[in-house]
């Protein structure tokens, strides 16, 4: 993901919106000071990456959310200030910023319980994991755990290069990823994206995993790529399931045009990866996107399903494709392109190839800013996609530009077949994942627009104005629904987390 690939970073385009203001009220109170903070949570709900949640909303009702209170974020990142989803345990919502910082707070009223600063800015996207009393997360180059009832730091660990991604725990092991990015390089030269496992205790390291070759295909001076950034799926038997970034320079240099200074497929960037969890060694790969030149990224947490008695790994990204493959062998089920194509995904291919003569300038779509860049959600029988559409201008072998208006769409594809059930436009790109729950699936797009859809047909039930622009999901519990609103786009826009609830 290059800089113009990463989507937090939407502050830098020329976008207008149009974001109505919201006011806080409609109930609150004092935390009760009772909490069990105990129970588990996990950025994709469940350790499958389902993002399906139980709750009393659904859309008889969804049209009586209203706003209950809203906290204003006061870290701020490299790009925004928010760029997770909460994490809801108890009645108790564990929230990170773009600084690090993490608070625990009173789900009813707001009220901040407990509040750990680290004033790490990050570029996102981060988040928490909350199990066996501890909360787990990262900042700009560590991994950190955290005590669940103080916010005490029970451990903190270098991981040698930039983090973007929210941990997730599992059977004593931390996982966390390094991407080959920090606040002063945009893709540096010579870092290599790698998977950490971590001991859950204590933070020392486990084992570690290198998402592309360490020497770079030969030429570290200018190549790198590579990382994780979401948390990877896990299965029964713990076996993660992880979606890679990309490789670089995309698309070249001047002098090695068409990323010919890294000759091949360029494995395993753009991958979907199975890993043995003890050891953390490859079990088998696939690659979406070889010889990347367009910052398609297949970066998403694959979601775990069954299709009959098979049992598949989803995996999607910033190519625009999704993609079911046997969790035995990692062979494709079935594949299908979401989203706006305009004929030049296999372009990667003819540089792998030198075939250059096949490539065309000019306008291409999925984007740096397309595709599929935020995570899936499933109800086991379909998966919902939010999508980007947003074109690039490849204007030579070394040189692209972002180039049109921005829209979105969510799309219904069915698991057993891949086939799409429904497609539904939106105004913006949907830069948040979407989340499951009832009759409904929910989608946040980059103007700061909350949209409740019908699962069955896509029908827009309800939606809401964020006070900001937003590029996080929501999270749902009870009759509550929790959004960041993390990303000013417009003169006047603050961040801030706001609570819906039922009512008021």
């Amino acid at each position: 993901m290059s800089m113009l690939g990463k989507f937090w970073r939407l502050p830098l385009l020329a976008v207008v919106v149009a974001v109505g203001a919201l006011i806080a009220g409609c109930g609150g109170g004092s935390s009760s000071g009772n909490h069990n903070l105990t129970g588990t949570g996990y950025p994709g709900v469940d350790l499958e990456a389902n993002r399906e949640v139980e709750s009393s909303i659904n859309s008889g009702n969804v049209s009586k959310l209203k706003v209950a209170w809203t906290l204003p974020i006061e870290g701020k990142g490299i790009y925004g200030s928010y760029a997770s989803t909460p994490v809801i345990i108890n009645g108790v919502v564990y929230s990170q910023d773009l600084e690090s910082n993490v608070q625990a707070l009173d789900l009813e009223s707001g009220n901040v319980i407990w509040s750990t600063e680290f004033k790490s800015a990050d570029h996102g996207p981060n988040g928490l994991t909350v199990a066996e009393g501890r909360v787990y997360g990262a900042t700009e180059e560590s991994a950190f755990a955290l005590d669940q009832e103080t916010g005490e730091k029970l451990w903190e660990t270098h991981l040698g290069g930039a983090v973007d991604i929210a941990p997730v725990a599992h059977d004593g092991l931390v996982y966390a990823s390094t991407v080959p990015e920090t606040s002063e390089s945009l893709y540096q030269a010579g870092t290599v994206g790698t998977v950490y496992a971590l001991d859950a205790k204590t933070g020392k390291k486990k084992w570690e995993f290198a998402t592309v070759p360490k020497n770079l295909w030969g030429e570290p001076d200018v190549n790198s790529g590579g990382g994780l950034w979401y948390p990877p799926s896990i299965d029964a038997e713990g076996n993660l399931y992880a979606g890679t970034g990309n490789p670089a320079p995309l698309p070249g240099t001047p002098s090695k045009p068409w990323g010919s200074s890294r000759p091949g497929p360029n494995l395993y960037a753009d991958s979907l990866v199975k890993l043995d969890p003890k050891t953390g060694k490859l079990i088998w790969y696939y690659q979406q996107t070889e010889h990347n030149i367009y910052d398609w990224d297949f970066q998403n947490t694959p979601v775990l399903a069954k299709v009959g008695r098979k049992e598949v790994a989803i995996g999607s990204g910033k190519s625009g494709w999704v993609v079911a493959v046997d969790t035995k062998t990692g062979k494709p089920l079935w594949k299908v392109s979401v989203g706006k194509h305009n004929g030049h995904d296999n372009d990667g291919l003819y540089a792998m190839r030198h075939e250059y003569s096949k490539i065309k300038a000019g306008e291409v779509f999925p984007g740096e800013l397309g595709g599929v860049i935020a995570p899936i959600a499933s109800d086991g029988k379909t998966v919902y996609v939010p999508i980007v559409n947003h074109s690039m201008t490849v204007k030579s072998g070394s040189e692209v530009t972002e180039e049109s208006e921005m829209t979105g769409e969510v799309v219904a594809v069915d698991i057993a077949t891949g086939k799409i059930k429904w497609s539904r436009e939106l105004e913006s790109g949907a830069y948040g994942a979407t989340l499951i729950t009832n009759d409904l699936v929910f989608a946040t797009t980059a103007d700061g627009v909350i949209h409740a859809l019908k699962k069955e047909t896509g029908g827009e039930v309800w939606q809401s104005a964020l006070p900001s622009g937003t590029n996080a999901g929501v999270m749902i519990s009870g009759d509550m629904l929790l959004a960041g609103a993390g990303l000013p786009v417009a003169e006047g826009q603050t961040p801030e987390l706001v609570a819906y609830k039922i009512g008021g």
